[in-house]
């Protein structure tokens, strides 16, 4: 008979190739809740004063440079098909100088053999890499030993710790316990060697659970709100249950709009280090959330199909196609309301509410 470890791994296995293609077949977008970021426009600068082409989108993270304020957002690993989709991403994110936050890790852990689809630093030997782990895992036998190791096995910058609280509850394997979280999370923060993030799926982190956050020792924070993937229409698709598979669908309006908890977090933390994740298509997408106040905006399921697909006849991926156009459409944004700069894009007068 299957021992319990082992058991564990084949299910963490099978819903890493389950979530790929639900994501990329199935319908699983936010129901009734957008982004938020439709609810403002740029005010157009007729006369902009500045040149296009000194338009400068350059930053840092983590004190590392990137040539641009942008996120591919924790997706995937753990399966041969993941660490393709892993390459891919990571050799995309070097090219056009992103930041890159990798999926779960913790089959990884489980498993060691998994840990290779993780493995992206040759891919990517430069930017600034992200390892994550569930944090609900704190209360099911991990500690501050996992958490290096993810870190390790990755050659990673930083770990964030994600909050899935209801995609937990509508998996069919889903772990419910989130009590006592905040002293763990706090524990990892003050004992892990590389700075410790903390990020939701696609609910939103508001600037109350922030604050708590911040106060623990949290050094950035992602708040992937509502309006891009819903993970409990994602749970639908996989639920044994009759029950749970009719209730997901009462969720799929759930959370709160991305750009409503950047402006939030922003509001009440004026220094920390703030990500905008959660139904962002295009660069225009992440003017709005810089301008709002966030420091990088990041894509998620809107680059998957791309790094699923092969390489096309001439050698070029329609990933980076994408990603050089989100680029272009951020510098674009920021020269039809004369900002030059990332901090002018911050400080502008030119984003205003519908």
């Amino acid at each position: 008979m299957m021992d319990r470890q082992a058991e564990e791994h084949v299910q963490t296995t099978k819903r890493k190739g389950e979530h790929i293609r639900i994501c990329l077949q199935e319908e699983v977008q936010s129901v009734g809740t957008e982004p938020g970021f439709e609810d403002y426009r740029f005010r157009h600068q007729a006369l902009p004063e500045i040149d296009f082409e000194e338009v400068d989108i350059a930053s840092s993270f983590l004190g590392k440079p990137i040539a641009a304020p942008l996120l591919i957002s924790s997706m995937t690993g753990g399966t041969a098909e993941t660490a393709v989709i892993n390459e891919r991403l990571a050799e995309a994110a070097q090219a056009r100088g992103w930041v890159m936050a990798l999926g779960s890790m913790r089959a990884a852990i489980e498993k060691e053999s998994l840990a290779s689809t993780f493995h992206v630093r040759k891919q990517a030997p430069t930017i600034p890499i992200i390892a994550n782990l569930g944090a609900v895992q704190l209360n099911y036998g991990y500690g501050v030993d996992e958490c290096r190791l993810a870190v390790e096995l990755a050659e990673a910058d930083a770990l964030v710790l994600h909050l899935n609280s209801l995609q937990e509850v509508f998996q069919p394997e889903g772990d419910t316990n989130f009590r006592g979280l905040l002293q763990r999370i706090a524990e990892v923060c003050r004992k892990l060697h590389v700075p410790v993030g903390v990020k939701e799926v696609g609910w939103g982190i508001d600037a109350e659970t922030a604050l708590r956050l911040q106060q623990l020792g949290v050094a950035f924070i992602d708040v992937a709100g509502a309006g891009g993937t819903s993970w409990s229409q994602v749970e639908k698709y996989r639920a044994r249950d009759p029950l749970r598979a009719e209730a997901a669908s009462a969720f799929a309006g759930w959370g709160t709009p991305t750009a409503a908890c950047v402006r939030d977090v922003r509001s009440a933390l004026p220094d920390v280090t703030l990500i905008a994740s959660g139904g962002l298509h295009t660069g225009v997408d992440a003017a709005k959330a810089v301008a709002l106040g966030a420091d990088l905006a990041g894509y998620g399921r809107s680059l998957l199909a791309g790094a699923a697909e092969p390489q096309s006849s001439d050698g070029s991926q329609t990933l980076q196609r994408q990603m050089e156009r989100i680029e272009f459409e951020l510098r674009t944004a920021m020269f039809g309301i004369g900002a030059a700069t990332l901090q002018e894009l911050r400080r502008t007068n030119r984003l205003i509410q519908r």
